[in-house]
């Protein structure tokens, strides 16, 4: 029966996708080096090991909305769940590689866009758990299919630039901000009766003039 090992090689930025996503490489290791895998059905849960880093001042005052004032964060500071992804792996004996698509959003309503957003440099540390199921060949040739065991996982350090670099080609120079139904009808009524152009300038006629000095 397979015992299947995997290593992220390293992520990229998937160009021109109807929604941003990055592309995980994958090297998937079989123990035996000689025993024919038919398919690999692979599910992966990503999570973002918040603990595993330092974090510079300015991050601490922009991550005071996820996590609350920094000398609370022996508390609050724990293991987030990102999100999942699936792949199938094809055919191979031994030794193959494959890519792990992974939908991300900036939507500012998920806590993961905030935590993503609050970083200025480095990488966020990550943990890849997988799960699924290998199609193999026996030793009679006969088709069988085998779980793939909870304990398989693999880390990977992700570049902050990388998460910027996918948001910058994506939305270049915008960001998505999502209101409540009311908010938004009395920011449009404001916004109609004062003849504005574009949300923007809306905003700007309602903010200060001049930005408020860092907490």
């Amino acid at each position: 029966m397979p015992d299947l090992s995997f290593q992220v090689d390293g992520a990229k930025v998937v160009p021109f996708a109807l929604a941003p996503q990055l592309a995980f490489g994958l090297r998937v290791t079989n123990a035996s080096t000689t025993e024919a895998v038919h398919t690999v059905v692979l599910r992966c849960q990503l999570q973002v090991d918040v603990t595993r880093r330092r974090y510079a001042p300015e991050e601490e005052k922009r991550l005071r909305d996820l996590f609350g004032d920094p000398d609370r964060w022996s508390q609050t500071l724990r293991t987030m769940l990102w999100t999942h992804a699936n792949t199938v792996v094809p055919a191979f004996v031994g030794e193959t590689t494959a890519e792990l698509l992974v939908p991300c959003t900036f939507d500012f309503n998920v806590a993961a866009t905030k935590y993503f957003y609050g970083l200025t440099s480095g990488d966020v540390p990550l943990t890849l758990l997988f799960s699924g199921s290998v199609f193999y060949q026996n030793a009679a040739g006969t088709l069988q299919v085998a779980p793939i065991s909870w304990d398989k996982e693999a880390t990977y350090r992700l570049p902050v630039q990388l998460w910027q670099d996918l948001m910058d080609a994506y939305y270049p120079n915008e960001a998505w901000l999502h209101l409540r139904r009311d908010v938004f009808d009395r920011l449009y009524r404001y916004k109609v009766s004062r003849g504005i152009p574009s949300w923007e300038q809306a905003l700007d006629g309602i903010l200060p003039v001049e930005e408020e000095a860092p907490v």
